[in-house]
């Protein structure tokens, strides 16, 4: 999709791209269609919102365009330096970050759903960043993301006796999040909400793995003998829905959007 525009000018450790690409590279490689829906120009300013390690922002970077990659975990930003020290990057928090310089767009992989505690705020954020007729496109857990992984963590805390886990995450309807977009000085040009389903190839041990990951805060505070065998309970809920033949699947489900600031 191109936009003719007019010539104007965290968390948990994953604050960005959910986490370590190291460890799950599959949250960069499935950003790739988010990319050519985003189509950066050569000489384009962009700003890459929860890069996390930066791949992504290197992709955009590929294309000609003048990138600075944001994440709000600093152990994110300092891997993103090492793997490309060429391109610009900087510790900063969705919430509450400014530029100097507007941008022609903002780009957000798997990122959005982890800035939970005011998500108006962090769209206010990206258009104050943005030129007149600037785009905003990003990508993020919908409504429903992870419904079978979450109801066997609620489950295993609840039979462990704990209370039940606040999840750290923001998992909007389209609905909802297009309505955020509106108030927030954004035309909608597209709005997409699909299933996505992820083989956890690089989680060995299933749903555990998972929430070792994207679930740490649950984790901490806990008493480390109980973390294995809570986890292992988690494993056992999970596995009718998210268990295959061929291994472990998440059951994402994405909201994918692009937007354009009024």
């Amino acid at each position: 999709m191109r936009y003719d525009t007019p010539s104007l000018t965290r968390w948990p450790a994953p604050g960005g791209s959910g986490a370590s690409d190291s460890s799950f590279g599959y949250v960069s490689a499935q950003g790739a269609p988010l990319v050519e829906l985003l189509d950066p120009r050569p000489g384009e300013r962009v700003l890459d919102l929860g890069c996390g390690t930066g791949a992504l922002t290197s992709e955009i970077h590929s294309r000609g365009a003048e990138v600075l990659g944001i994440d709000g975990s600093a152990a994110m930003i300092e891997k993103a330096l090492a793997h490309y020290p060429g391109l610009d990057f900087i510790i900063g928090d969705g919430h509450d970050f400014s530029v100097a310089e507007p941008y022609d767009a903002v780009f957000s992989n798997a990122a959005l759903h982890w800035m939970s505690k005011d998500p108006s705020a962090v769209i206010a954020n990206v258009r104050d960043a943005l030129r007149p007729g600037g785009r905003f496109v990003a990508e993020l857990g919908g409504a429903g993301n992870c419904a079978a992984m979450i109801a066997a963590m609620s489950t295993a805390w609840r039979e462990y006796g704990l209370r039940e886990p606040e999840l750290p995450w923001f998992f909007p309807t389209p609905a909802e999040y297009a309505t955020r977009l509106e108030q927030g000085g954004f035309a909608v040009r597209l709005l997409e909400y699909f299933d996505r389903p992820t083989p956890l190839d690089e989680c060995p041990d299933g749903a555990a793995d998972w929430v070792r990951v994207f679930g740490a805060p649950l984790l901490e505070g806990l008493p480390p003998d109980l973390v294995d065998p809570l986890l292992r309970r988690v494993n056992e809920l999970a596995a009718p829905a998210l268990r295959r033949e061929t291994g472990w699947m998440a059951d994402y489900v994405r909201l994918r959007f692009a937007a354009v600031r009024r």
